[in-house]
């Protein structure tokens, strides 16, 4: 069995940081695609932001610049590092993978969501 869990969240005043961490555990033999994602209104999760296997990045209009997803493939971690936080930032964020487990079926998985929340 395969598992995400994230961490790094917290209460930040407008204009500071967080960086969010996701760790994936389990029967691993690779990790893919791995997203970040929140709540937003009318969807049910919107896309942050993604990178792939060979690292290339997507953002959200809404983050870009601001916020930068990265990997630690020899540690199965994940992160993504927020600056310049704003109010409207504040959401639960979910990380999402990938994953070829050592069976070599490709499962996608959730993580249960880490707080941020910013203060104005």
């Amino acid at each position: 069995q395969v598992q995400l869990v994230e961490s790094g969240g917290g209460l930040v005043q407008a204009g500071g940081s967080l960086r969010l961490s996701c760790a994936a555990s389990g029967s691993i033999f690779s990790i893919n695609a791995i997203g970040w994602y929140r709540p937003a209104p009318g969807k049910q999760r919107e896309l942050v932001a993604t990178i792939s296997s060979g690292g290339s990045t997507n953002y959200a209009d809404s983050v870009k610049g601001r916020f930068t997803i990265s990997r630690d493939n020899a540690k199965n971690i994940m992160y993504l590092q927020m600056n310049s936080l704003k109010p409207e930032d504040t959401a639960v964020y979910f990380c999402n993978a990938d994953i070829t487990v050592v069976a070599r079926a490709t499962v996608n998985v959730w993580g249960k969501g880490t707080q941020v929340t910013v203060s104005s």
